[in-house]
């Protein structure tokens, strides 16, 4: 059997609020809550369950998720329609811009807890072929 990554516990102030920002964005659903999480499927079968904790103990994270040019569109069109200020870069140096990496676009947002997110069309380094590919 292969090593794949199936979960990861996203703290957040409020489980369902982050849950449900991040699944409009990437146009996903959330699934029901299973004791304290709330949980984000992607196409993959990763799944994010957000866990509401104290918010001093948060720490931010990273979470980028590669998706289609057209994936690109929705999202983006979704963060723009909601007002969430995006960055073309991840230190927010350059924001209402979209950034053109590895010959696709990428733009970084923030959550509801603070973490950075990341859509992008291209993977980053030597194996930069396009989502759904």
């Amino acid at each position: 059997m292969s090593v794949e990554l199936n979960h990861t516990i996203v703290h957040a102030r409020d489980n369902r609020e982050s849950a449900a920002f991040l699944a409009h964005v990437l146009g996903l659903e959330t699934g029901p809550a299973w004791g304290p999480f709330v949980p984000v499927a992607t196409h993959n079968g990763v799944t994010l369950d957000f866990a509401t904790v104290p918010a001093e103990s948060i720490v931010m994270q990273h979470y980028a998720f590669l998706v289609s040019d057209e994936e690109f569109d929705a999202a983006f069109a979704r963060i723009r329609q909601a007002g969430i200020t995006y960055y073309a870069d991840p230190h927010r140096k350059q924001p209402g811009e979209i950034n053109h990496h590895h010959g696709g676009r990428g733009v970084y947002f923030m959550d509801p807890a603070g973490h950075g997110m990341e859509i992008i069309t291209r993977p980053y380094g030597n194996h930069a072929q396009p989502a759904g590919s």
